[in-house]
């Protein structure tokens, strides 16, 4: 009877669905396939490849008043240097009008606690005392606060400073 049965519901399965076996395979050879090709996607997560991160200082002075800032950190930048604290460059944007009274510069730190245990140093030196009194002035303030934007950064693995 188990006979009989499998051979009266043959005929059955072939009407239904005459294209089963071509559809197990395409669907075999779709499923072994993107196994094959999963090893080509790059899933990493995006990362440096040291523990360097960098400070991004944004400025926003009174009106007129970077070239005079600028000045400052001339002088300034060699008192950084000892404590730390690296410099990748000092820019004034220019052509946007949003822009025209910022100045910008990014730090390089070995670490954030290194950034942290440098910027306290450089503070409490006695000899920066000067460039702070004479930089605060220049700075806009907005509720008792100086306009300044600090952001420690990660760089990407594809980034050329890492």
């Amino acid at each position: 009877m188990n006979r009989s049965l499998k051979h009266s519901l043959s005929p059955l399965f072939r009407r239904c669905w005459p294209g089963w076996k071509w559809c197990a395979v395409s669907l075999f050879s779709f499923a072994f396939g993107s196994l094959l090709t999963l090893h080509m996607l790059d899933l990493r997560t995006v990362h440096a490849e040291n523990s360097h991160v960098f400070e991004l200082r944004v400025y926003h002075t009174l009106p007129g008043k970077v070239p005079e800032l600028a000045s400052i950190f001339r002088d300034v930048s060699k008192q950084q240097e000892q404590y730390g604290l690296h410099t990748i460059g000092y820019w004034i944007p220019i052509d946007d009008p949003a822009w025209k009274d910022t100045f910008i510069y990014i730090v390089e730190h070995q670490s954030a606690d290194d950034a942290k245990k440098n910027w306290d140093a450089l503070h409490k030196d006695p000899a920066f005392l000067p460039y702070r009194r004479a930089a605060a002035p220049l700075i806009e303030q907005a509720n008792g606060f100086y306009k300044v934007d600090e952001v420690l950064m990660n760089p990407t693995d594809y980034s050329p400073l890492k």
